[in-house]
């Protein structure tokens, strides 16, 4: 999912421009109510129609950047709880009529309030599950709209309301960046910039970078091989995509094969294990930059096969296998790996800000879960190292319980591990601005967290 897409304009009475914000609202309120029920996005995106699902997309992502504050702001309008259906279309109207001051975000999504009451009340009477609740959602909206200042006041004195995320969240941030929560909360409720990977075998940096500027698209290098585009463009629109010119990938996940490979010479004879690989772009990009025999792993077949589509599109190859990553046994033949990259399974609270439903998804006891994974993991991959070997480890996380956390109690456990200078703890968009964390001068990565480490001879 990214935020390339933005919503239709409402069509005026009896105009053909697409879809009406009612039909956008209808269908926006059912993913949201979809992620409430613990569903992906990622899952229930692509089951909206293709002619609405850009508009429902960008909606979508928008209401649950302030859904905190929506449900804050429902609790006070009604008496006692609506049902699932009624209570998803107020929250997503509700999140439409906020000023950018009063959102904490912007999000480039301005309707009148009038016209977004209109709308969602059209949106109910034409959804079987809350027509017969349609006055009471007119009620509900007009009643915010005339007591605004004073339901808008008393909900920014919830933190969950104020910040737009779990009430754990926010507290493990606190402890984890004490400097930085607030920044972090902030960034998250942003759109995320666009960001490509350029592929060096096919076409050099610059010159891509002239194309896009031949088409009207601005845009600045990032990392070795990135551009952050000044706007998100459809990817069809971009050159060379279906030839492998480029990928989309965000600046933070673009530094994993320089860490990788960085500061030695590579070549075929050389094993690299990408052990959790999907959807497949670290795996190409460790590719892209050296002629490695590479092992990629997923235990998902189906995402192994997107990582076989992702090789193909870039002129890539690689050994791809679907097994379990935790039980070397089953998949490993007995050779040592140069080089692992262990892009971990993790809660994902650094990408928040292109995946908003994540925060609403995820609960505190998950982190401990996800902390074991990481930790068998470790334990798993690291025979399988040469001595003189290197592993990455890395997560799309700013919890330190999955970062330096993580690591030290595995340093503290082999004696035959050494740490390397790395990046550490990422913080997401500009959030690191200031401080031991001046990660992210660009502003524009997300939250990452990277750490190589040597094995050498006990």
């Amino acid at each position: 999912m990214t935020d390339s897409a933005s919503p239709s304009t409402p069509r005026a009475h009896g105009a053909a421009l697409g879809p009406s914000l009612a039909t956008q609202l209808r269908h926006t309120a059912h993913c949201v109510r979809s992620v409430e029920q613990g569903h992906s996005l990622s899952d229930v995106l692509p089951k909206v129609a293709g002619e609405l699902r850009p508009g429902v997309q960008a909606l979508t992502f928008h209401v649950l950047r302030h859904l905190g504050m929506a449900r804050a702001l429902v609790d006070q309008l009604v008496q006692r709880k609506p049902d699932a259906a009624v209570h998803s279309l107020l929250c997503s109207a509700l999140s439409l009529m906020l000023e950018d001051n009063e959102a904490g975000s912007s999000s480039g999504l301005h309707y009148a309030a009038h016209t977004v009451v209109n709308q969602a009340v059209d949106a109910a009477r034409h959804d079987r599950s809350t027509a017969r609740q349609a006055a009471f959602v007119n009620a509900c909206l007009r009643r915010f709209l005339r007591e605004r200042p004073a339901l808008l006041e008393a909900a920014l004195r919830q933190p969950v309301a104020r910040w737009n995320h779990p009430t754990w969240w926010i507290e493990r941030l606190r402890r984890d960046h004490p400097e930085h929560w607030q920044a972090i909360l902030v960034a998250n409720n942003q759109p995320g910039p666009m960001a490509l990977r350029v592929n060096r075998r096919r076409v050099e940096r610059a010159d891509y970078r002239q194309a896009l500027q031949a088409m009207g698209v601005a845009s600045a290098p990032v990392g070795d091989d990135g551009l952050v585009l000044d706007a998100p463009q459809p990817v069809e629109r971009l050159p060379g995509f279906a030839q492998g010119h480029v990928s989309v990938q965000d600046a933070a996940a673009q530094m994993a094969a320089s860490l990788l490979l960085e500061n030695r010479s590579w070549g075929p004879a050389d094993r690299v294990l990408d052990a959790c690989a999907a959807p497949g772009g670290k795996t190409a990009h460790v590719l892209e930059r050296a002629n490695v025999a590479l092992l990629a792993l997923d235990v998902d077949a189906r995402r192994c096969e997107r990582i076989d589509d992702t090789l193909k599109r870039l002129g890539l190859s690689a050994e791809v296998r679907c097994a379990d990553t935790a039980q070397p046994a089953t998949w490993w033949d007995g050779q040592a790996f140069d080089a692992i990259l262990l892009d971990a399974p993790c809660t994902a609270s650094g990408i928040v800000r292109r995946h908003p439903d994540v925060r609403w998804l995820r609960r505190a006891s998950d982190v401990d879960q996800l902390v074991k994974v990481q930790r068998d993991l470790l334990e798993a991959l690291w025979p399988l190292l040469k001595p003189g070997g290197r592993l990455l480890y890395a997560t799309c996380s700013v919890f330190r319980a999955e970062g330096a956390d993580q690591v030290q109690a595995f340093l503290e456990r082999h004696t035959n591990a050494v740490h390397r200078p790395s990046p550490g703890h990422l913080l997401p968009g500009s959030a690191a601005s200031v401080g031991e964390f001046n990660d992210n001068p660009l502003g524009g990565h997300d939250g990452f967290f990277y750490t190589r480490i040597d094995k050498v001879a006990p």
